[in-house]
């Protein structure tokens, strides 16, 4: 294991040196609610909540809850509740979800593993978007809901609906912020809104409206401008320059690395902040099996941040080598063990407040002064 991040360690771009999660929202109310669905009463966060999304919203902190059920199929099916608080710890969880599976026409993309993992920005307008996936029991999708309360939602459906890859298993959307009068705002590069998703490798998209997205793809083709003609070079002895389609795919932006705590995989984590250095992203690693950081549990999440060109959103300048957060024994054991999962990130009374999941079972709060 790598030693810790420290504030003498920390790369000059990155936010923090954040402190050690505490939990919050540990005594939550026995909330339930009629499922439009099952259309029996259901005790909607009896199971576990965890990995939250937030905002700062009427000066009050805003956590958007993934909460589960202890009923069904898969014993805990996800709904998203909304829970505030004055002070950043102390957290009233509201009775009833605000998003989560119904009599709609997103049912069968939802229903029965629900929605999860939510994501949420403030959009210049003043109102809200949150990227969550929509699980309907064997894929997860990257959806779309828009608010301007945060407890009604209208969902929109597939984040890339018209393109190929609608039908894709995708998750994990975190939109490009910028720091603007002491909140967190999605930002534009070149006119566009961006974000950034996936789970194994992160990839981009960008948007008009923070509704409908496009992913960034490349020319994935080989020899992509020079193509070697066998039946050429006898006759001439030499190459011949020859431009060929190309077949576009995803571009990578982040893949995992060998013998280090994302070894594994990579997923972003809380919306990107546009800043002075560059854009950093928060995102979340996971530890190889075999060819992971040695003295990390196998499979373990822990947070990192790199460092993107505000010029070129899909172009990785810095990385930390080592999580600047590590899993604290106390918090190991859970749902899914060896988790700490960074998904809510906002600026609330002069510091940044992190949000993250513990062993999907619970929630934490870790927090940093904002630098200059």
């Amino acid at each position: 294991m790598t030693d810790p991040v420290t504030p003498e360690t920390l790369p000059a771009w990155a936010l923090g040196p954040f402190s050690r999660p505490d939990r919050v929202l540990e005594d939550r109310p026995p909330v339930t609610f009629d499922c439009p669905v099952s259309k029996v009463r259901i005790a909607w966060a009896a199971k576990d909540a965890f990995n939250p999304g937030a905002v700062v919203h009427d000066g009050r902190v805003c956590l958007l809850v993934r909460a589960e059920d202890d009923v069904g199929r898969y014993a805990g099916t996800s709904r998203i509740g909304l829970a505030t608080s004055a002070d950043g710890r102390h957290f009233e969880l509201e009775p009833e979800p605000v998003l989560s599976p119904g009599d709609d026409r997103w049912q069968a993309w939802e229903w029965p593993g629900g929605c999860e993992d939510p994501r949420v920005a403030q959009s210049p307008d003043g109102g809200y978007v949150c990227a969550y996936t929509a699980f309907d029991g064997k894929v997860g999708c990257l959806f779309v809901a828009t608010s301007n309360d945060l407890r009604r939602w209208t969902k929109h459906g597939p984040a890339f609906a018209g393109t190929p890859y609608v039908r894709l298993p995708t998750k994990a959307g975190s939109i490009l912020t910028e720091l603007e009068a002491g909140r967190l705002v999605a930002a534009r590069v070149d006119g566009r809104y961006w974000m950034y998703w996936g789970e194994g490798v992160i990839y981009a998209a960008t948007s008009d409206d923070l509704i409908r997205w496009t992913p960034v793809e490349i020319d994935a083709a080989p020899d992509r401008y020079l193509t070697w003609a066998p039946d050429a070079e006898a006759r001439t002895g030499s190459w011949t320059i020859d431009r060929v389609p190309g077949t576009l795919g995803l571009h990578p932006i982040a893949t995992p690395r060998r013998r280090r705590f994302d070894s594994l995989l990579t997923e972003p984590g809380p919306p990107a902040v546009l800043t002075e250095a560059g854009i950093v992203l928060i995102y979340n690693g996971a530890n190889h099996y075999e060819a992971g950081e040695p003295g990390t549990p196998p499979f373990a999440y822990q947070p990192g941040q790199m460092l993107l060109d505000a010029a070129d959103p899909r172009a990785v300048i810095a990385r930390m080598r080592a999580p600047f957060l590590r899993i604290d024994p106390a918090e190991a054991r859970g749902q899914v063990g060896n988790v700490c999962f960074a998904q809510g990130l906002v600026a609330f009374k002069g510091a940044w407040w992190l949000y993250v999941g513990l062993s999907d079972s619970r929630l934490g709060v870790s927090t940093a002064p904002i630098r200059s």
